[in-house]
C-alpha cells in the first residue's frame, strides 16, 4: 500500500506543478474564462488516476456513477468558456479602421484620401502645425494637410499628424505634444482638466455632423422619439415592446468616459443621471484585471451610438441600421438643414500655442476651399463652400 500512496502524492505534486504553470500562462494570455475548465478537469483525472491505482472501479455501478458526477463538474465548468466564446462571436461595431488608408501623400497603397481640384491657396514649409484628432475625423484633417503640408510620410502614429481617440488627444493637447486637435467638444472633465493646468481652450467649429444611435439590422424598431432615447439611457425603458419592438430586454451599451461619443451622450441627457454602463472584466498586461466599458456587441437587442460619418462611411456595417429620431433620418440634408435633432458642431481646439502657422491654417479651413473639402470628405460645412 506503501507504493501506491507513495506514487499518489507524487503524482499531486506533478499535476499541482503542471496545472500551476498552466493557470499561470492562460492567466497571462487572457484566457481566464478557461480557467474554472482546466482546475475541473485536471481534478477529475487526478481522482480518476488515483482510483485507478487503488482498484476503486472494481464495479462497473461505481465506475457510472463517477462518469456522472465528474460530468456534471466538468459541464458546469464549461459554462463559462462557451458563453464567452458565444459572446465573442457576435460581432462588434465600432471596428478597427485601418487609417493608412486615409494618411496624406500615402505611398504605394490604395487611397481613400479626397483632395481638392486645385491648388491650395496656402501653403506650409516649416513650423507645421502639430496636429491630434479623432479616428472619425481623420480623413478630414489629413484631407487639409495633403492640400497645406509639404509633400513627404505623415505616419499617423509617428510625425506631425497624428490619430488617436479623443481622450488621448485632449491630453496631447493639454501636455503640448501637439498644437491643435480636431474633435468633439471637451467633456467636463476635460474642460476641468484644461482649468487646473491653467490653459484657456478655443475651440473653432469647422464643420457639422449628426450623433446617431444604431440598433441591429433585424430590429424592427426604425425611429424612436428623442425622449425614449433619454428614457432608455436613463433606465425608464428597459424593453423594446415599450417602444414598438420586440418582448426583449434592452442592451443599451455605453462609450468610455470622455469619447468624444459618450460626452455627445452626457450633452443630450442633460440633468438626466445616465444608468450605469454594462461593465466587463478585461485582461490587461501580465495577466491583470481591470473593469471597463463594455464593447459594443450586435445582440439582437442591442443598442449603441457614435457619429454618422464613422459608421457609414468607415465602418460601413451592414448588420446594424442608424435610427430616425423623433422620425427624422440622419443624413447630409437633415444636418445641414437642421431638420436631425441630434446634430451638433466638431472643432479645431487650441491650448495657447506659440506656433505661427496655426492661426493661418485654421482660417483656410474656415476659407472656401477648406469648406469644399469639409462637404467633399462627407461631412456638412459650417460655411458654404
Amino acid at each position: 500500500m506503501i507504493a501506491p500512496m507513495a506514487f499518489s502524492v507524487l503524482l499531486l505534486i506533478g499535476f499541482l506543478f503542471f496545472t500551476g504553470v498552466g493557470l499561470l500562462y492562460l492567466l497571462f494570455m487572457g484566457l481566464i474564462h478557461y480557467i474554472p475548465l482546466v482546475v475541473i478537469g485536471v481534478v477529475v483525472l487526478y481522482i480518476w488516476i488515483v482510483m485507478m491505482i487503488f482498484h476503486y472501479f472494481n464495479t462497473k455501478k461505481r465506475k457510472k456513477w463517477f462518469g456522472i458526477i465528474a460530468g456534471i463538474f466538468v459541464m458546469g465548468a464549461a459554462v463559462w468558456p462557451i458563453m464567452h466564446l458565444y459572446k465573442e462571436s457576435i460581432s462588434t461595431v465600432d471596428a478597427e479602421v485601418d487609417v493608412f488608408y486615409y494618411e496624406p501623400f500615402s505611398m504605394g497603397r490604395e487611397s481613400k484620401l479626397v483632395s481638392l481640384d486645385e491648388a491650395a491657396t496656402l501653403t506650409l514649409e516649416d513650423n507645421l502645425p502639430r496636429i491630434d484628432g479623432a479616428t472619425a475625423l481623420y480623413p478630414l484633417y489629413a484631407a487639409f494637410v495633403h492640400a497645406v503640408y509639404p509633400e513627404k510620410e505623415y505616419n499617423p502614429y509617428d510625425s506631425e499628424v497624428m490619430v488617436n481617440t479623443t481622450p488621448v488627444a485632449y491630453d496631447n493637447l493639454f501636455s503640448g505634444e501637439v498644437d491643435m486637435i480636431l474633435a468633439a467638444g471637451p467633456s467636463d472633465a476635460q474642460l476641468k482638466t484644461a482649468k487646473q493646468k491653467g490653459l484657456e481652450l478655443k475651440l473653432t467649429p469647422v464643420g457639422r455632423e449628426a450623433f446617431v444611435f444604431f440598433v441591429n439590422q433585424k430590429n424592427p424598431v426604425t425611429s424612436l422619439e428623442l425622449k425614449q432615447i433619454q428614457d432608455i439611457y436613463a433606465g425608464k425603458i428597459t424593453d423594446w415592446k415599450e417602444v414598438g419592438g420586440n418582448n426583449e430586454p434592452i442592451r443599451a451599451f455605453q462609450r468610455p468616459e470622455d469619447s468624444g461619443s459618450q460626452t455627445a451622450l452626457e450633452r443630450l441627457m442633460g440633468d438626466i443621471p445616465i444608468m450605469d454602463a454594462p461593465e466587463e472584466n478585461v485582461p490587461e498586461g501580465m495577466g491583470g484585471i481591470i473593469s471597463e466599458v463594455s464593447k459594443y456587441r450586435n445582440y439582437k437587442n442591442a443598442i449603441g451610438y457614435t457619429f454618422r460619418y464613422y459608421s457609414t462611411e468607415m465602418v460601413g456595417n451592414d448588420e446594424i441600421k442608424l435610427l430616425a429620431i423623433n422620425g427624422v433620418e440622419p443624413n447630409k440634408e437633415t444636418i445641414r438643414n437642421e431638420e436631425y435633432p441630434i446634430s451638433s458642431e466638431f472643432y479645431v481646439v487650441t491650448a495657447g500655442t506659440e506656433n505661427p502657422n496655426v492661426e493661418k491654417f485654421i482660417e483656410w479651413m474656415l476659407s472656401p476651399q477648406g469648406q469644399e473639402l469639409v462637404e467633399k470628405v462627407g461631412y456638412v460645412p459650417v460655411k458654404k463652400p
